[in-house]
């Protein structure tokens, strides 16, 4: 028998090796290129960034007056803040001797360290006021009703939290103005012993004192105050935003989209718009499937695809306008 020659295994190797960038693609984008309705809804729905999203959106929410893009907004405000924070990380000394100083060296010393510093600055502010104004929006379109009130509690949450941020960096710049800043708020915190004055009872209970101190971690603001105020912004409060921010994703989700009147679907028919493929224009007449007869209190059950597009790309492309 002829001997049969045996495989070069550097030749494989080779080989192997100029295989690796096809497979790692295929492995990471398994479904191919979103080019129809079912690989759009496949691509969302199996991405670990984009699963939050539905698969399909309704065309109300794409309208600009739905939302103004406030969400969007908030979020891309915060991931700026947090961005630009962890670059001022490296050269910020969060104790009383060095820190007022650390700001005037990213202010001046450091290359493009003003640029960064206002750039946190603002993105902070512009946060504080989409997230109230998103907020106002939705409590005037009434999104806070069912099925969406344990929505408008995350809400609510993700405001104080909003607010708590915007508050505990006041103080890091060391300078008068965030110290008599924080010395009110402390005063403010403390101001239910007014009350517990009033019915002789603070030496029992001080809600007021104990508010106090724990927010400045002695009688004064200090350099307890500072750690805690750096430790409280830089990561318990934004671990708590991030957590939040999830579940109200989530429960937008679950919720069935953004919120819309009832004849949402008669208002697109009147208006005139470009047709954009591919659309679910017609509800259908009849079905015998499973679907027919689901009943519950989700805000999807009762409603078919009518006027909804893929999210992949229509609602990504509205995103990424904001």
């Amino acid at each position: 028998n002829p001997v049969s020659p045996k495989p070069d295994a550097l030749l494989d190797f080779v080989e192997n090796l100029k295989a690796v960038p096809a497979r790692l693609r295929e492995t990471a984008f398994r479904t191919g290129p979103p080019t129809t309705d079912r690989t759009r809804s496949t691509f969302v729905f199996g991405n670990v960034f984009l699963h939050l999203h539905s698969v399909r959106t309704h065309r109300w929410s794409l309208r600009w007056t739905t939302t103004m893009g406030l969400g969007i907004m908030s979020v891309s405000a915060f991931l700026i803040a947090l961005v630009t924070g962890v670059m001022l990380m490296f050269y910020y000394k969060p104790y009383p001797e060095a820190a007022y100083q650390s700001i005037k060296d990213i202010h001046f010393v450091v290359p493009t360290g003003r640029l960064i510093r206002n750039l946190h600055r603002w993105s902070a502010n512009i946060m504080v006021i989409a997230v109230i104004l998103h907020m106002a929006r939705a409590f005037y379109t009434a999104a806070y009703r069912r099925p969406r009130e344990y929505n408008w509690l995350m809400g609510i949450g993700l405001l104080v939290v909003t607010l708590g941020l915007s508050f505990t960096g006041y103080l890091l710049p060391w300078d008068q103005l965030a110290y008599w800043a924080i010395t009110i708020g402390a005063n403010i915190a403390q101001s239910p012993r007014e009350v517990t004055d009033a019915l002789g009872i603070t030496e029992y209970f001080d809600p007021g004192g104990f508010q106090r101190m724990l927010l400045l971690g002695s009688d004064q603001v200090g350099a307890e105050a500072l750690i805690r105020f750096y430790l409280l912004h830089v990561m318990l409060l934004p671990l708590v935003l991030a957590a939040l921010m999830a579940v109200h994703f989530w429960r937008i989700r679950k919720d069935g989209g953004m919120v819309r009147p009832a004849d949402a679907d008669q208002q697109l028919a009147r208006m005139r718009h470009e047709e954009t493929y591919p659309v679910f224009t017609e509800a259908p007449a009849k079905t015998y499937h499973l679907a027919a007869v689901v009943r519950g209190r989700t805000a999807n059950v009762g409603r078919g695809p009518e006027n909804t597009v893929p999210s992949m790309p229509h609602l990504f492309y509205a995103e990424l306008g904001v």
